[in-house]
């Protein structure tokens, strides 16, 4: 049996009971980054065997860990934060248990878009995840295509490209459109700047940036 692990965006104390419970008893732990797991296992009392499982392995080691699995075994998955899967590998493994009839169970948890969403004062009856733009290839396709978008737009960003992520949103969506950028969410420095694009593309580009950043857009005619 395979379970998915939502872990804390930030605060520790995120972490659920049920998620302690079935990390003292599974066999495996999987992670994203292995010192970056093993700061939570330790926080919370739990010694496991743990192996490494990413974007660089994953293709690799997927078809092993499903005969593991297959085999017997009862491993977890965890990703450096928030639940794996949601722009985090996850996607290869499970599917690999579906097609080998291994039962998965994702556990509900931390999402870093969710509480960016709902404290971000924009419509959340409707709205779509994109995740990261892409790079290069595909990015400006994209971004004309969103421009149609009525629904509430979420996207993840590095703190290093923000701005110019902004500058480009400002581009294709109009300076005037709302948004919602939050950086540290669950952490100390929490903070959430609502505004238009311009504004909010204004008071980040005279100030570095740090932290974990969940972008809110406006669809188009709300």
């Amino acid at each position: 049996m395979l379970y998915i692990i939502p872990t804390p965006i930030g605060n520790l104390a995120d972490f659920t009971f049920r998620a302690v419970d079935v990390l003292q008893a599974v066999d495996l732990v999987l992670a994203e980054d292995t010192r970056t797991s093993q700061v939570l296992l330790q926080h919370y009392h739990i010694q496991k065997p743990i192996t490494p499982y990413h974007q660089h392995n994953e293709h690799k080691v997927v078809t092993h860990l499903a005969e593991q699995l297959a085999a017997g075994k009862t491993m977890a998955l965890l990703t450096d934060a928030g639940t794996p899967g949601i722009s985090d590998p996850a996607f290869l493994l499970v599917r690999e248990c579906v097609k080998n009839n291994i039962r998965v169970e994702c556990l509900p948890g931390a999402t870093a878009f969710v509480p960016a969403l709902v404290n971000s004062g924009l419509p959340m009856n409707s709205f779509c995840f994109e995740g990261f733009l892409p790079l290069k290839k595909g990015r400006m396709t994209l971004m004309k295509k969103l421009a149609a978008e009525e629904r509430t737009m979420v996207f993840y960003e590095s703190p290093m490209r923000l701005v110019k992520t902004l500058n480009e949103c400002i581009q294709y969506f109009g300076a005037e459109r709302q948004c919602c950028v939050s950086r540290e969410l669950t952490k100390k420095f929490e903070e959430n700047k609502r505004g238009t694009l311009q504004e909010v593309h204004d008071y980040f580009n005279d100030k570095p940036v740090k932290g974990e950043i969940v972008i809110v857009i406006q669809g188009l005619g709300h």
